[in-house]
């Protein structure tokens, strides 16, 4: 796993949307492309914070910003439906960038049960043509 300071993160992310913004077109995804959680598990009861990894088939990670065949990054959806695929992914505390590549996080979650999904993109932040998302699966936090 690569890690990237947060400043230049930062700034790869800011140029990405602004590039998205600009009506960029949806890259097409290779077939076979999935997103998928290595963890935690559909229905998993966790203790605290807990580490999410990333998985992805027939496709490579890249940093936001860097355009590349085959390739994008994660995006990790919080308790929320997906956005619409035809522009940038929203950045809040329900869509959650991995602009620098990183393929797991370690997150802390309120008491109770929440949704998961993941929704890869391109170097722009917008999702593929089709869609390359995980399953949404569902965790309990104790």
């Amino acid at each position: 796993m690569r890690l990237w300071t947060t400043g230049i993160a930062a700034a790869t992310c800011a140029v990405a949307f602004a590039a998205a913004a600009q009506d960029v077109p949806r890259v097409p995804a290779p077939e076979g492309a999935r997103a998928y959680f290595i963890s935690p598990t559909d229905g998993e009861t966790v203790h605290g914070a807990v580490t999410v990894r990333f998985g992805l088939a027939e496709m490579g990670v890249a940093p936001a910003g860097v355009p590349s065949p085959n390739t994008g990054h994660h995006h990790l959806l919080i308790d929320t439906p997906p956005p619409p695929f035809d522009g940038a992914i929203p950045n809040d505390e329900r869509h959650r960038h991995f602009g620098g590549g990183q393929t797991e996080v370690r997150i802390e979650l309120s008491p109770g049960r929440h949704t998961l999904q993941l929704l890869f993109a391109d170097h722009n932040h917008v999702p593929h043509e089709p869609p390359v998302i995980s399953e949404q699966i569902s965790i309990s936090v104790e």
